[in-house]
């Protein structure tokens, strides 16, 4: 028998609540769930009895459904709240708006020296900037950005990092795998839709090139799972090699190792760590008594950060596209490629500045902090002294794991009866191992050698592969998914001591599993019931990774490592997603032709100085 407790402000959702037979407290919910703005509750606060109420029993898992709208989206100035149709509780797997807005983004893709640390260095840069221009839409709306590559000796491309891209493969931005490179003098037009909201980035994923500065930060507008006051936008960390080229560096780390950047950037800038009177701080502005809303990215090619703000508890609200339960830390930790958007109240006694730290987690690999205090960034509150903080610092984490806490707002249970199966062994090349049967289930064993695993061909991308009904090569490290909707399971065991964070494209993924030592199915720790989901997570280090997700996307997806040497290694794999559908919705059409014919124009061509490529082709 269950029952429902504190009925109060719930009693509007009862009948729903009788479907579940479940139990609900409005007393677990934070103080903003109990305002005037959002007076019900959700149902992920559905429980069992504890043991021994109305009887001894075997508790009973009751079905996970989406929460009821919150009442307080009868007032638009809540932030659960969106358009009056959609707000926080919309599952945007299954739907969403379409608003028919179009925001055109115009990028030129050139060589520029700037010194973002305040040394000078040429970088290849969109608009003459680092980081590119911020892509600000709403949820709901076509995103169409022109790329032209301006640059003299090298092809480009842009990846849109974390975009779902629904039956739109094709414009992922994956060269070698959706679409070939664009070639110097060459415009390329990428058109996707919002169907996700929050913050993330996007970047070339042509050989190394993004390490050259060839990125920048998407801010897309939707509901929030908790009120704040301000949004100051996208905050991104990064790791910079001031001295080298993303070519040199790649060589480097084949061959000896990671090179260690020369310094880290926020949002672009830095001052110089042998010399602090060059280059800038960047700094954030707070308004008194207001909540602010943030957003990490990390933007780095090799460096795992942490990041907190002296004096101040961060409330996390999401996790890459993924709106969260609100919790409270001292700091987050971003592994590359990963985004936290955190609420931070200004609450201090008098106006003061503060120390926005960004810390290379030691634990993660060599690239650790100077010890300077120069990677930092600062806030500063309005009316505040000019001077620098003098704020101490937290104590934070010291070992290299993806945050806990991370709990989805809106609740999915996964499928567990499909795992574990029997496996049949896959051939794959250095240094890869993996094993998959012909349903669903994937073992990817991620070694420690150097030779190359993944490497595609510029001039013959995948999807064309397919389109001509031919046989993907087998060095492109390609696997076939089939089953409209069913799920995919991915055990990935790391035997190197380093770990990787792992990114999938065209997906979000559950990890249900997630630690050290070596992954057993039946005997190691599992979670099916609304498991943390997101599009990058840490492979711990001689560790292991359980995730799962929905084959709902027809088309080839990229699993790799985020860590830029490594996939321009080939520590990637490519998905073919329901192979049979994917020419019923899309087409290789004449743009994307003229894409691949000016690029093999000018890559078998004199003006192609470089020659060549020399890595797998990807990042």
């Amino acid at each position: 028998m269950y029952h429902l407790r504190e009925m109060g402000a719930c009693a509007p959702v009862i009948s729903d609540l009788q479907a579940y037979r479940g139990c609900v407290s409005c007393s677990d919910l934070d103080a903003l769930r109990r305002s005037r703005h959002t007076r019900c509750c959700r149902y992920s606060h559905l429980r069992e009895p504890p043991s021994g109420a109305h009887g001894e029993h075997k508790p009973r898992r009751p079905p996970i459904l989406p929460p009821p709208p919150p009442a307080g989206c009868l007032n638009a100035a809540s932030k659960l709240c969106w358009d009056g149709t959609y707000n926080i509780t919309t599952n945007y797997y299954q739907t969403g708006p379409r608003t028919g807005r179009v925001v055109t983004v115009n990028f030129d893709v050139r060589n520029v020296t700037l010194a973002p640390d305040g040394r000078s260095r040429q970088v290849m840069a969109i608009n003459g900037q680092i980081p590119g221009p911020t892509i600000v839409a709403n949820w709901g709306d076509t995103i169409q950005v022109n790329v032209k590559n301006s640059l003299q000796h090298n092809g480009t491309n842009i990846h849109w990092h974390g975009i779902r891209m629904l039956r739109n493969f094709k414009n992922d931005g994956a060269n070698g795998v959706t679409e070939c490179p664009i070639a110097p003098g060459q415009t390329k037009t990428y058109t996707f839709v919002a169907e996700q909201y929050g913050t993330t980035w996007y970047h070339s994923h042509y050989s190394v090139q993004y390490s050259e500065g060839t990125w920048g930060a998407i801010q897309i507008n939707g509901p929030a799972t908790a009120e704040y006051d301000i949004d100051l936008g996208p905050v991104t960390v990064s790791d910079w090699f001031a001295l080298k080229t993303g070519y040199q560096n790649a060589y480097a780390a084949e061959r000896t190792g990671p090179p260690v950047p020369d310094n880290f950037l926020v949002n672009g800038i830095n001052v110089n760590p042998s010399n602090t009177s060059q280059g800038t701080r960047f700094k954030l502005n707070f308004t008194p008594g207001k909540k602010h809303r943030l957003r990490f990215i990390n933007t780095s090619v090799d460096t795992f950060f942490r990041v907190s703000l002296d004096g101040h508890n961060m409330t996390v609200i999401q996790s890459d596209f993924v709106p969260v339960n609100p919790f409270t830390v001292q700091s987050v930790g971003l592994a590359i490629g990963q985004r936290y958007d955190v609420i931070i109240t200004a609450n201090t006694a008098a106006p003061a500045n503060y120390w926005l730290r960004t810390y290379a987690q030691a634990a993660c690999g060599r690239n650790t902090n100077d010890g300077t205090g120069t990677a930092n960034a600062y806030v500063s509150y309005t009316g505040a002294p000019s001077a620098l903080p003098s704020s101490t610092a937290w104590t934070v984490p010291a070992g290299c794991t993806d945050e806990t806490g991370v709990v989805p707002y809106v609740p999915i249970t996964i499928d567990s009866s499909v795992y574990p199966t029997n496996n049949t062994q896959l051939n794959v090349s250095a240094p890869f191992a993996a094993v998959v049967n012909n349903d669903t289930v994937f073992r990817w064993n991620i070694g420690n050698a150097l030779p190359l695993g993944m490497n595609i061909d510029w001039s013959n991308p995948s999807v064309k592969y397919l389109q001509q009904n031919q046989t993907i090569p087998t060095d492109f490290n390609s696997y076939y998914i089939n089953g409209n909707g069913s799920t995919v399971y991915f055990v990935i065991q790391n035997q190197a001591p380093i770990p990787h964070p792992i990114h999938l494209h065209l997906h979000d993924f559950n990890v249900i599993a997630s630690g050290t030592g070596t992954f057993v199915a039946g005997t190691t720790a599992v979670n099916w019931v609304n498991p943390m989901r997101r599009d990058v997570t840490l492979l711990p280090a001689s560790g292991y990774l359980f995730i799962a997700f929905k084959a709902d996307n027809p088309g080839i997806a990229i699993m790799h490592c985020h860590i830029a040497w490594h996939v321009s290694q080939g520590l990637s794999l490519q998905l073919v997603e329901r192979a049979s559908e994917i020419f019923g919705f899309t087409s290789l059409d004449a743009a994307w032709t003229n894409t691949c014919t000016t690029w093999d124009a000018w890559y078998t061509s004199s003006s192609n100085v470089y020659g060549k490529k020399v890595d797998s082709g990807l990042r």
